[in-house]
């Protein structure tokens, strides 16, 4: 890997790149790497993201407008909302320097070749050097060139959304201190999707994978605001030992240029989303994940209709578990979790009541 590279296939990095790619990307690299089943992409290097702001004097905008704030712990929420749309209108205003714009051409068409479909279909995640889950903004289906560099720049935006300007001021970090890479896997369009716990995340019982799952994509699992089927597997033998199969009402599915919520037909909502051998098959990835990581994984995964089982079957990312159980906060770490958590709610309440098409966070 040369040390000019901005770009980078997910084939050439791993957990050592976390400060170049960001987490997400690096962990992906490292799951590719050890010879799981990860889609095709690329990694958009955080110093892609340094070059843009420094060329297009955004970098000069940001820090002039953010020390005229003041002191900004104990930020409400309409303000930080407020600070996050003038950040976020100075970086989407602001075109993508050429040189920087054909390199993520060049890459997207190459991955439109290597899989045989042109203007693929990709997802554009954020992923930043520190985990931050529900902070920033992942983009879902996005086809052709001119959707994926506009949300190219909106994950890098996303970086100041209202809720991670909450959790920095609030804690005492710098507003400016996440920069972000952008992950451009191929999507996967699910059949079904969901999560994997290799530790249960209330008990903490690291005798027990954990799976969750819904129809279509993941992101109706992850946002939490559907029922959905749960399943226990015994780690040892890979045994289901627990099933709770939900009425799934409603779901995630691809639409054009994005991803919506739609009902689920009723036939399908009160049966099983997975299959046992699926179930069985994404607690050994996760099993054996754990094994190779070394500690417990909190992994996404979905099932792709084209493909037979057990080839169906792709993860989207993983990242070290954590239970609920957790240390006593301080009062500013406490104020921080409330305004992270109104700010969720708020998103919430959004996607039940309005039904639209949804930005999803991760």
């Amino acid at each position: 890997m040369g040390p000019s590279k901005l770009i980078l296939w997910f084939e050439e990095i791993g957990q050592e790149h976390n400060n170049i790619v960001g987490k997400k990307c690096a962990n992906l690299g490292e799951m590719v790497r050890m010879g799981f089943p990860v889609p095709p992409g690329f990694a958009i290097c955080i110093d892609m993201y340094k070059q843009f702001i420094e060329e297009t004097k955004t970098a000069d905008e940001i820090s002039h407008y953010v020390m005229g704030l003041g002191e900004l712990k104990g930020l409400r929420i309409a303000q930080c909302d407020e600070i996050s749309q003038k950040i976020c209108c100075m970086i989407e205003g602001k075109p993508i320097p050429k040189r920087l714009e054909r390199m993520i051409v060049s890459y997207y068409e190459e991955l439109s070749k290597s899989v045989g479909i042109s203007d693929v279909p990709v997802s554009v995640r954020s992923a930043g050097t520190e985990s931050r889950p529900g902070m920033f903004e992942t983009y879902l289906n996005v086809k052709g060139k001119k959707e994926v560099l506009d949300k190219v720049k909106k994950v890098w935006a996303s970086a100041f959304s209202a809720r991670a300007i909450a959790f920095r001021a609030n804690k005492g970090i710098p507003v400016d201190f996440d920069m972000l890479g952008v992950g451009v896997p191929k999507m996967i369009n699910a059949r079904s999707a969901g999560i994997g716990f290799t530790i249960d995340p209330v008990s903490g019982d690291s005798s027990r994978i954990v799976i969750e799952a819904n129809w279509g994509l993941g992101e109706g699992v992850v946002s939490g605001v559907e029922s959905v089927d749960r399943f226990v597997v015994d780690k040892q033998n890979l045994e289901i030992v627990e099933r709770a199969v939900g009425k799934k009402l409603r779901h995630v599915v691809n639409r054009k240029g994005g991803a919506k919520w739609a009902d689920v037909p009723v036939e399908m909502q009160s049966i099983p989303c997975i299959a046992d051998e699926e179930i069985k098959e994404i607690a050994r990835l996760a099993k054996s994940l754990e094994e190779r990581l070394g500690k417990p994984q909190d992994m996404e995964w979905a099932i792709d209709p084209d493909f037979s089982f057990p080839r169906n079957i792709f993860l989207l990312q993983t990242r070290p578990a954590k239970t609920i159980a957790k240390k006593p906060e301080s009062a500013s770490e406490q104020l921080a979790d409330r305004l992270v958590s109104s700010f969720k709610q708020i998103d919430l309440s959004k996607a039940k009541d309005k039904m639209k098409d949804i930005k999803f966070r991760f």
